[in-house]
């Protein structure tokens, strides 16, 4: 195959940026390979065709997209392990979005093993590879031979807020940083097929004008991968647009429509249908035309009747399945969803390693989904690519309303336990996880709720929007569109499709019609708890951020983390020091924490003279002792400043652990304190005051105290040197040694030579 490449400018000319595709080059023996390019942000999409699967209901399409820490130049940090592990969410997370983003437009009948493989080869940290990925995927399908209803485009939209709302299509990831919207559309030219959002409480009116903004901008990418297409000239596969023979449905229709009807309601109770009664209804079709269909066929047959049964209901007969609304544990109709909220100390945030480098969640949002939540029994205790994706649109939706962390300084995790299934169940997490939050003490700026909405459409004109659709409806329906947000605005949105996509009428419909209907759980939840806890739980650890200068954090930290060390094992807290200069505590007990905050602001204050503390002696030299002040701080108490005059050893006098009230005299041009010692009647020492002999209980001095002998001057003798005393003193001058007789003999007394130091 010949190298095909294709390129697109995008943006203007303060932004401008290149789009290409290539294929033909790398990975031949794929079905087919494309190689997609923004900027300096790269990564190739292969998709293999494989066996046919007539076995399966549903069509097996894969999506993996394979993050490489080489494509940021970077060597995974664990010592032993440098092989990128399991994907990240935010692997799997992008790998749904384009799932999600595709599925609908592959025909119904088509059945073959279909596996797309994103891998990120590098990249800038400018152009997102997530919408690259998207768009080279797309690509790829169009110029395929796989039969694909195609092509789409996908393209982020974001805000920024100044008064005013300025709109960016397809931002940067610097951009990002400072935008209230992260909104990506996928869209064919007139449909919208897949939405997903995070808004900081934007109104619906701005929501949807972001959306034709991206809508806008995709068609200019279709163009774009429609001619891409063309150049490769690959034929498409033929495939069959319909699921199940048409023979087959005329008789289910004619013959047994009592029966399935019977199905649909006892589908209405719960989200997964009774296999033994769909069992009976297939046996008996079995018996009259087993020798025209096998049972598999006609097990598709009957799932397909029932969900045209509930289609006709909805379209034909306006009529809509009843359900009951709740909270607490927050219910709605058979769909329950417990929520526990877990706080800790910022030190545990979850550490993210990507190719764009490493950052931290504090907000973690967990969601489990047990197979006795609908009556099943399947594999437990491992999160499915469902399961983070639930979670991960919850979180979403509370994000925005979380208070920042400078004034609730806790890592927070959330788990949504899933106790019973038959709606959307991600939508009362959200719910659910509002309530707990307020319960838990955390000062949210909002309730934030969700709801899903469903379609039944028989053509773009003749459509019935579903509010607050059962898990019947979802799979009956086209779509699944969940949209969370507070009563000031849209906080998330998520949407799913099974047709062809959204007009622009469906869509305003159902954003008017899930507007009305959040607006009523809100006031249900308020009805249960109207705002947070006024405090967090007495269990929950409390935490304290400090903020001491920087050039004291080595004070803190201590020769070796010496000083630290002592603190925790003093105060029984949690202390860690963070790349910003940031000193966290945190611990159970109240009273220790502040304890450690206490001692820590005291290491890190300047001390001044003239304070007054009681210390604790840590060291005992020839010439005094060293007395703690305040945590990591020690002063010297000089054998002269203790307070008893004359001092030979200071061990006679104090002892290493004995507290003692001293004195700030002085603070050296070097830091060091200099401290006098409170006698033992609680006398304030007097700065400068000599020791008296013998006093305090002293012990006599070993020599008697002489005035010094005094210097003066007069003109150099012939050899130019002065003599340093009075002639008159001669007998009282030290003796000299050898010829140097300026040079002082040695001093013997102990007591003088810690004087001279």
């Amino acid at each position: 195959m010949k190298v095909i490449e294709k390129s697109l400018e995008l943006g203007n000319e303060q932004a401008k940026r290149t789009l290409s595709f290539q294929t033909g080059k790398l990975a031949k023996a794929a079905t087919i390979a494309v190689l997609g390019r923004m900027g300096d942000t790269s990564l190739l999409v292969t998709i293999v065709a494989g066996a046919e699967r007539e076995d399966l209901d549903y069509f097996p399409l894969q999506v993996e997209y394979a993050e490489k820490l080489y494509a940021g130049g970077i060597i995974k940090g664990s010592r032993w392990v440098k092989r990128e592990g399991r994907p990240s969410d935010e692997a799997v997370l992008t790998g749904r979005l384009i799932d999600r983003s595709i599925r609908p437009l592959f025909p119904k009948g088509y059945k073959k093993n279909v596996q797309i493989i994103i891998t990120l080869m590098s990249i800038d940290g400018v152009n997102s590879p997530d919408i690259l990925a998207a768009l080279t995927v797309s690509a790829a399908l169009q110029a395929a031979t796989i039969p694909f209803k195609g092509p789409i485009a996908t393209s982020r939209v974001g805000a920024v807020k100044n008064g005013e709302v300025t709109f960016i299509v397809n931002p940067t990831e610097e951009d990002q940083k400072f935008s209230v919207l992260d909104l990506v559309v996928s869209s064919s030219e007139e449909k919208v097929v897949m939405i997903e959002t995070r808004a900081e409480e934007l109104k619906e009116d701005l929501i949807e004008q972001g959306i034709e903004l991206a809508k806008i901008e995709n068609r200019k990418l279709i163009a774009f991968i429609m001619e891409f297409a063309k150049a490769v000239g690959n034929k498409k596969d033929d495939a069959s647009d319909s699921a199940v023979d048409e023979k087959l449905l005329a008789i289910l229709k004619q013959d047994f429509r009592k029966e399935i009807e019977a199905l649909v309601a006892q589908k209405a109770k719960k989200e997964f249908e009774d296999k033994a009664a769909v069992e009976e209804v297939v046996n008996a079709v079995s018996e009259k035309h087993a020798d025209e269909f096998d049972k598999k066929t006609i097990a598709k047959g009957v799932d397909y009747m029932t969900k045209q049964v509930i289609r006709d209901n909805i379209l034909l007969k306006k009529r809509v399945l009843p359900r009951i609304h709740g909270s607490a544990l927050f219910s709605r109709g058979d769909t329950q969803v417990l929520t526990i909220v877990t706080l800790g100390a910022p030190s545990l945030e979850q550490l993210i390693e990507s190719p764009e480098g490493e950052e931290s969640k504090r907000y973690i949002h967990h969601y489990n989904m047990p197979p006795y939540s609908v009556g099943e029994t399947g594999r437990f205790g491992f999160s499915s690519r469902r399961e983070i994706g639930h979670g991960a649109l919850a979180e979403k939706a509370i994000e925005p309303v979380l208070p920042a962390q400078k004034d609730f300084p806790y890592t927070i995790r959330v788990v949504s336990e899933v106790l019973s299934s038959n709606g959307s169940t991600s939508q009362a997490s959200t719910c659910a996880s509002t309530l707990a939050l307020m319960d838990a003490g955390v000062p949210i700026k909002a309730l934030v709720a969700g709801i899903a909405m469903g379609i039944v459409s028989k053509t773009d004109d003749d459509f019935v929007v579903l509010t607050d659709i059962l898990g019947v409806e979802d799979f009956s329906g086209e779509m699944d569109f969940k949209i969370a947000g507070s009563e000031t605005g849209v906080t998330a949105i998520q949407l799913d499709v099974k047709n062809m996509g959204l007009t622009t009428p469906m869509m305003h419909e159902a954003i008017v019609r899930a507007t009305a209907a959040r607006m009523k759980i809100l006031a249900n939840m308020k009805a249960a708890i109207a705002s947070p806890r006024d405090s967090v739980s007495k269990f929950a650890p409390k935490v304290v951020v400090i903020t001491p200068p920087a050039d004291k954090i080595g004070e803190i930290i201590g020769p070796g983390g010496k000083n630290i060390r002592a603190l925790i094992a003093q105060t029984n807290t949690d202390i860690n020091v963070g790349d910003d200069g940031r000193v966290t505590i945190s611990g159970i007990d109240k009273a220790n924490v502040d304890m450690a905050a206490k001692m820590i602001e005291n290491m890190t204050r300047e001390i001044q003279v003239g304070e007054i503390f009681e210390g604790e002696v840590k060291r005992i030299a020839p010439f005094g002792a060293f007395v703690e002040c305040i945590p990591g701080k020690d002063g010297l108490v000089h054998v002269s400043k203790m307070g008893r005059g004359f001092v030979k050893d200071p061990a006679e006098v104090v002892s290493v652990g004995q507290k003692v009230k001293v004195k700030v005299m002085e603070i050296d041009n070097m830091g060091r304190i200099n401290l006098q010692m409170f006698g033992e009647d609680g006398s304030e020492p007097q700065a400068g005051s000599p020791p008296q002999a013998g006093g305090m209980g002293g012990p006599a001095p070993r020599y008697e105290q002489r005035p010094r002998p005094s210097y003066h001057s007069r003109p150099a003798g012939p050899g130019g040197n002065r003599p340093r005393y009075n002639r008159s003193d001669r007998n009282d001058r030290p003796p000299m040694r050898g010829n140097d007789r300026r040079q002082p003999a040695p001093i013997e007394d102990d007591f003088l030579k810690e004087l001279m130091s």
